[in-house]
C-alpha cells in the first residue's frame, strides 16, 4: 500500500486516471473491462511498447462525452502534436479521436477489419452445421418411427458430417500453405459438399494478402475496391456487415497503408491488464489496481 493514500490520482482513480507526460505522436485507442465487466476506455503510447510510458489514459465508460472530458485536460497545443491515432471501428472511438486529438491521422486497425471477414466466413459454417444437426434430427426421428437404428453417413476422412462441420472450424483461419495433410483432406471435402464455403474462404484469404503484400495506398484503394465487389456479387448474406463497415470506414482503413500501424500496442496492453487482474484474483479495489498497473505503466 505505500505511496497509495498519497497518490495524487486518488480522488479521482475509480473513474479516470491521466498522464499527459506519457502522451506520444502515436496512440492506440481501445477499451477493457474490470470489475464485473465494467468498461474503461484506454489510450497507449505506441512507442512505449507496452512498458513504462504506455499508459496516458484510463476513463470509464466509453461515452465519447465523458472520454473527452478527460482527455481536454491535456492541453490543446499537446494534443495538436498527435499525428496518428489507431482504433476499431466503433463511432464512440472514431468520435474521441476526432475531436480530441484534431491535427491526427485516423487508422482503423487492420486485425478489427479481418476479424469481421472470419466471423462472416464461421457464421456460415455454422449455418450449415445447424442444417447437418437438424437433417440428422430428422434422420433419428424417421428411424424411430420406422424401427430402424440410425447410422450416420461415414466420409472419406472418417468424419460424419457433422463432425466435418465441426472439425473445419480451424483450417478457415488458416491459408492453405498452412494446413495439416489432415486438414487439407478435410478442406477438400468440404468444400466439395458447400462450394459456397470455398468461396467465402477465398475472399477472406484475398483480404489477408491485400493487407500483407500491399505496401501502397494508391494500391491498397484499387485492390480493396475490386475485393469489395466480388463480395458485393457473392451476395452472401453474412458478409453484409463486412461490406457496410468497409463502406463506413473506407478513409481510416486506407489510411493503414500509409505507416501500417495497428492497435498490436493496445491489445497487448488489454492482455497484460487481464493477467494483472488475474494474479489480483479480480479487482476488488479499482482505485488500488489502478494504482498497481500505473507504477508499472505510467
Amino acid at each position: 500500500m505505500s505511496g497509495f493514500h498519497d497518490w495524487d490520482q486518488l480522488p479521482h482513480a475509480n473513474d479516470w486516471i491521466l498522464f499527459e507526460d506519457n502522451l506520444g505522436t502515436h496512440l492506440s485507442l481501445d477499451e477493457t473491462a474490470l470489475s464485473q465487466g465494467e468498461l474503461y476506455t484506454v489510450i497507449t503510447n505506441n512507442a512505449a511498447k507496452g512498458r513504462k510510458g504506455a499508459l496516458v489514459a484510463m476513463i470509464k465508460g466509453t461515452r465519447s462525452e465523458t472520454v473527452r472530458s478527460i482527455l481536454e485536460k491535456i492541453p490543446l497545443r499537446k494534443r495538436n502534436k498527435v499525428m496518428e491515432v489507431t482504433l476499431d471501428m466503433a463511432a464512440t472511438m472514431e468520435n474521441i479521436a476526432r475531436f480530441t486529438f484534431p491535427n491526427a491521422r485516423l487508422v482503423t486497425d487492420r486485425f478489427h477489419v479481418q476479424k469481421l471477414a472470419y466471423d462472416a466466413l464461421q457464421e456460415m459454417r455454422i449455418h450449415y452445421r445447424w442444417e447437418a444437426i437438424d437433417q440428422e434430427n430428422k434422420e433419428i426421428e424417421l428411424g424411430k418411427e420406422t424401427g430402424q437404428k440410425y447410422i450416420p453417413q461415414i466420409l472419406e476422412n472418417g468424419d460424419t458430417l457433422k463432425q466435418l462441420l465441426v472439425r473445419s472450424r480451424y483450417l478457415l483461419f488458416k491459408p492453405e500453405s498452412k494446413w495439416t495433410s489432415t486438414q487439407h483432406a478435410r478442406a477438400e471435402i468440404l468444400f466439395e459438399r458447400y462450394p459456397s464455403l470455398e468461396q467465402a474462404y477465398k475472399l477472406v484469404m484475398q483480404l489477408g494478402n491485400i493487407y500483407h503484400h500491399v505496401k501502397l495506398k494508391g494500391v491498397a484503394f484499387s485492390k480493396l475496391a475490386a475485393w469489395y465487389d466480388r463480395v458485393e456479387k457473392a451476395g452472401f448474406e453474412s458478409f453484409n456487415i463486412v461490406v457496410r463497415s468497409i463502406q463506413s470506414h473506407y478513409l481510416n482503413i486506407l489510411n493503414y497503408f500509409e505507416s501500417r500501424s495497428t492497435n498490436a500496442s493496445a491489445e497487448s496492453f488489454n492482455a497484460k491488464i487481464k493477467a494483472f487482474r488475474a494474479s489480483f484474483r479480480g479487482v476488488r479495489n479499482v482505485s488500488f489496481f489502478l494504482y498497481r498497473l500505473a507504477k508499472i505503466y505510467a
